[in-house]
């Protein structure tokens, strides 16, 4: 397996879905609509199309991850520019072989060399601390709701580049999903069964 990286392009962009939604289906919920937040942030002035990256074996697409710009606003109301990375996919047939760890190191020396000072995110602690992630309260940063826990971490991009830079977190509105908006873009893929699972985040 000889696994190339390079960046998205508007081809690419329906097979990256179908593959999101293939990787993500029933995982944290009945269904998935991490496909749908895709779709979405390729459209928003958030999206980072310097950091929208796949990973190919040979001319089959196996791997996508994507970035888009977020802040952390502090007390005084002030505003620092942060990256928010996801989703990460892997075409499930290539899943556990190092393909994430790919584009993820891969996705960092990327938006470390073009200057962005952090990236957050909410994921598997896990998995994440592996490329240095960090609870994001060592950073003095929380959720928007003013909460904190294991999955919303934090990485900073070079040596105290996040420093003085403390408080909520946004991430862009394009990841709030409707109902509605989820049902008439399902309709654009193929009828797939959704399912209650023991693994699925418990609400």
């Amino acid at each position: 397996m000889n696994i190339s990286i390079r960046v998205e392009e508007e081809k690419d962009f329906k097979i990256v879905e179908y593959m999101t939604r293939e990787a993500f289906w029933d995982l944290y919920k009945p269904g998935c609509d991490e496909h749908l937040v895709l779709h979405k942030i390729r459209k928003v002035p958030a999206f980072v199309k310097e950091l929208d990256f796949v990973a190919c074996d040979e001319d089959t697409i196996v791997g996508n991850v994507i970035y888009s710009r977020a802040k952390v606003l502090n007390e005084e109301n002030k505003e620092f520019e942060v990256l928010c990375m996801g989703p990460l996919t892997v075409l499930p047939s290539y899943q556990k072989q190092g393909i994430g760890s790919l584009l993820m190191n891969y996705s960092i020396e990327k938006a470390r060399q073009l200057g962005y000072k952090g990236i957050i995110i909410f994921g598997n602690p896990d998995y994440y601390h592996l490329f240095g992630f960090v609870n994001a309260k060592e950073y003095d940063i929380c959720t928007s709701w003013d909460d904190n826990f294991d999955a919303f971490m934090a990485l900073e991009l070079y040596d105290g580049s996040l420093r003085g830079i403390s408080g909520k977190f946004y991430e862009d509105e394009v990841f709030k999903i409707e109902n509605k908006e989820l049902e008439d873009f399902e309709k654009q893929f193929p009828y797939k069964e959704k399912h209650v699972t023991d693994t699925q985040l418990k609400l």
